[in-house]
């Protein structure tokens, strides 16, 4: 729908369309990292050693901060925190020797990237 405008209001208009763009945008972005978190939360539950399954239960996508145009997420582990390096990278035992690490956050937080990234990507029209 085309509307006439005076020279004078041009760049009143052109603010307000921007603005409104930028607003769609923003909450875009936001769906993409809701989503993003969340697909990174599963993958490392489900790629997670399992010796009793709490630590795998533990992981958990939390909402950090929020405003009108950022929002910030973190996936943690929740009360097992102090595991994660170990599993993640290995450790020493007890007694001597080994136990090798078994990546599993790593690889979700590339997937949780590349998610990211197309979602924008999508919902921008790039």
């Amino acid at each position: 729908m085309a509307s006439t405008v005076n020279i004078n209001e041009m760049a009143d208009v052109i603010m307000q369309g921007l603005t409104e763009y930028a607003e769609l945008a923003a909450d875009d972005m936001k769906e993409a990292v809701k989503h993003a978190s969340t697909t990174v939360r599963k993958e490392i539950k489900a790629n997670a050693p399992e010796d009793t399954g709490k630590y795998a239960k533990s992981w958990a996508a939390k909402k950090v901060r929020e405003t009108s145009q950022t929002l910030t997420m973190v996936v943690h582990s929740k009360n097992r925190y102090q595991l994660a390096h170990l599993l993640e990278y290995g450790h020493a035992k007890r007694n001597g020797g080994r136990v090798e690490g078994r990546a599993h956050i790593a690889p979700a937080e590339q997937q949780g990237i590349r998610q990211l990234q197309e979602e924008i990507e999508r919902a921008l029209g790039g």
